[in-house]
């Protein structure tokens, strides 16, 4: 797995893909945070980074697919996916070396963002009028969300040669898994009970969960398992065009 590791992120930071990607993330998030009036931190009554956490997982929704399609998808389309399978590896190795290496760029682009802590920190007023607790939650939300749509980007990566076929299943598959539910959940016609389960089952209602500042067992357990199925199923699909 470390090989395959090292193999990615070299990729990633050998070309400009790996900068792009976190440029892109850092320049989409900043203009929502500090320029859109509707959305400015600037042109709130209090300090918060709402914007941040809001906007992050529509943001995940395009670059994590535009991210992951190299992942297998590019590799057979340009013919050296079948290199990996001449190397004494794993369909564990593989996939997981992938996994890790995505979610190390992602974590990169990510963290920049703490600067903006520090400055709304400065903002308030008083100084320091924030809800750190709920900042730390969503955070943790964050990287928990971005392991959930890497491990769907891969899996969709897997499973085409197309690069645009694999982003397409990509952004739809997160889209769903993420807000399809709690729109499901909205219709008139479910009692509540059943909203409340239909509900849960989506990524959002997890994230919002844990962007209160509340890490429950059942959150984590949630977005843990999300990596898994999805991991284990590509892995399955990687033994099957290993064969």
């Amino acid at each position: 797995m470390w090989s395959i590791y090292k193999k990615e992120l070299g990729t990633y930071f050998g070309n400009v893909l790996g900068y792009l990607t976190i440029g892109v993330f850092l320049v989409v998030i900043g203009i929502f945070m500090w320029l859109f009036p509707d959305t400015s931190v600037l042109d709130y009554n209090y300090a918060t980074l709402d914007q941040l956490f809001s906007m992050a997982p529509l943001v995940f929704l395009f670059l994590i697919p535009a991210l992951t399609i190299r992942s297998f998808a590019e590799e057979k389309q340009n013919g050296t996916l079948e290199f990996l399978y001449t190397k004494p590896l794993s369909s564990n190795d593989i996939v997981w070396g992938k996994f890790w290496a995505c979610f190390t760029l992602l974590a990169l682009a990510i963290i920049p963002t703490f600067i903006y802590y520090f400055t709304v920190y400065q903002l308030g007023s008083p100084k320091g009028n924030l809800d750190t607790g709920a900042i730390i939650g969503s955070y943790i939300g964050l990287f928990f969300l971005a392991a959930a749509f890497i491990a769907i980007g891969i899996f969709s990566s897997s499973i085409t040669d197309n690069i645009i076929v694999s982003f397409i299943i990509a952004s739809l598959l997160s889209f769903v898994v993420h807000w399809g539910f709690s729109y499901l959940a909205n219709l008139p016609f479910w009692s509540e009970q059943v909203k409340s389960i239909i509900e849960s089952v989506g990524m959002n209602y997890h994230y919002a969960s844990i962007s209160k500042g509340a890490i429950f067992i059942k959150d984590i357990v949630y977005f843990v398992s999300v990596v898994l199925v999805f991991t284990f199923a590509t892995k399955s699909r990687v033994e099957i065009l290993n064969n």
